[in-house]
C-alpha cells in the first residue's frame, strides 16, 4: 500500500463497503449533516460562478479543477495518517469511507424503476430520471428498462468499484480526490455549448480516473455471471469500445453479454437525438424482469468485491 498500514486500510475499506450496503444514505443523518458530495457540489458551483467566462474557458476550467482538488487532497492527506495512528483508527476511517460509496443508493434507485415499470410508465420515467442524463420523457417502456440496466452497470463501476480501487491504492486521499473528480465531471463535464471547453479538463480527468476501475468492474460482472462469463467477456472484447465513453462500454458490455441483452443504441440528450451503436446482440425489448436479473448480477459482483477485500487482508 502507498499510505500507512495496509491491514487497517483494508479493514476500514471493508467497513465502509458494508455500512453502505446496509444503510446507504440514511435521511436521518444527512438531513442533520451535509453529505460530503453535496459539499463538493456546492464548492464546484461557487467556483464555477466566479470563474466561468466564454473567453479562455478551458484554462478557467483547469483552474477550477486545481482550486478544488488541491485543498481537498491536502486535507485528506493530513487527516489520513492521524486517524490511522489512533487506537481503533480503522473504525473512524471506515466511518469516513462509507458515505462515498453508492451501492445501496444505486440498488434502491434501480429497483424503484423495476417496481414502477409494470404499473405506471410515468412513474418509471420519474424514477429513471435519478439515474440517467438523457431525456426520460422520450423513453418508451423497453428504453426505460435499458436505461436502468445501463446506469446500474456504469454506476457500479464509478460509484462502487472506482472508490474501492482508489481507496485501496491511496487511502482516504485517493477516495476523496476520486469523488471530487467524479463530481466535477457530473457537474461540468458535458459536451454542450456552456461546458464543451470549460469542462474539458474535468471530463478527461474523470476518464483517466475511471479507466482501470471500469475494466475491473466489467471483470467482476462477467465473473459473477457464472456459466455465462465467457459470453460476457466475448461481448466486452467485441463491443465495449463502441460506446462514446472510453469506460462505460466495459461494464455495459459485460452485463449485455452475461444476460443476453442489447444495450445502448439511439437516444436523446438535451432534446437532441444521438445515434449510439448497440452493445450486445441479444434482447432489446427489456422489462422489469430484465432489471431484476441485472440487479442480481450486480449483487453477486458486489459480493465478489467484498470477498476480494477480505482475501487481501492476510497479505497486507
Amino acid at each position: 500500500m502507498l499510505l500507512g498500514d495496509g491491514q487497517s486500510l483494508l479493514l476500514a475499506l471493508l467497513l465502509g463497503l458494508l455500512l453502505d450496503a446496509r444503510f446507504g444514505d440514511p435521511p436521518a443523518l444527512w438531513t442533520r449533516l451535509p453529505h460530503p458530495v453535496v459539499l463538493l457540489g456546492r464548492a464546484i458551483a461557487r467556483l464555477e460562478e466566479r470563474l466561468w467566462r466564454e473567453g479562455d474557458a478551458r484554462l478557467r476550467g483547469f483552474l477550477l479543477v486545481l482550486l478544488l482538488l488541491l485543498p481537498t487532497g491536502l486535507f485528506a492527506l493530513l487527516l489520513d495518517p492521524g486517524l490511522r495512528r489512533l487506537p481503533g483508527g480503522w473504525i473512524f476511517l471506515g466511518l469516513l469511507f462509507f458515505p462515498w460509496f453508492a451501492w445501496r443508493g444505486l440498488n434502491d434507485h434501480v429497483r424503484a424503476v423495476a417496481d414502477a415499470l409494470p404499473r405506471d410508465t410515468a412513474a418509471a420515467r420519474a424514477a429513471v430520471r435519478h439515474l440517467v442524463g438523457r431525456d426520460p420523457e422520450r423513453l418508451d417502456r423497453p428504453a426505460i428498462a435499458r436505461a436502468a440496466v445501463e446506469s446500474l452497470a456504469e454506476n457500479f463501476a464509478d460509484g462502487v468499484v472506482a472508490p474501492w480501487f482508489w481507496t485501496l491504492l491511496l487511502g482516504l486521499p485517493g477516495l476523496v480526490l476520486y469523488k471530487a473528480i467524479n463530481t466535477l465531471d457530473s457537474m461540468i463535464g458535458y459536451r454542450n455549448a456552456r461546458y464543451r471547453s470549460f469542462g474539458t479538463v474535468a471530463a478527461r480527468l474523470d476518464d483517466v480516473a475511471n479507466w482501470i476501475p471500469a475494466r475491473i468492474a466489467a471483470g467482476l460482472l462477467a465473473l459473477a455471471a457464472g456459466r455465462a462469463a465467457v459470453a460476457a467477456f466475448r461481448c466486452m472484447r467485441r463491443d465495449a469500445r463502441r460506446h462514446r465513453s472510453p469506460n462505460a462500454g466495459w461494464p455495459e458490455a459485460a452485463v449485455a453479454g452475461a444476460l443476453g441483452f442489447r444495450l445502448s443504441g439511439p437516444r436523446a440528450y438535451g432534446g437532441e437525438p444521438v445515434a449510439e451503436p448497440w452493445i450486445g446482440d441479444g434482447e432489446a425489448d427489456l422489462g422489469p424482469a430484465a432489471i431484476e436479473a441485472a440487479l442480481a448480477l450486480a449483487r453477486r459482483a458486489f459480493l465478489l468485491l467484498v470477498g476480494i477485500t477480505i482475501a487481501f487482508l492476510p497479505f497486507a
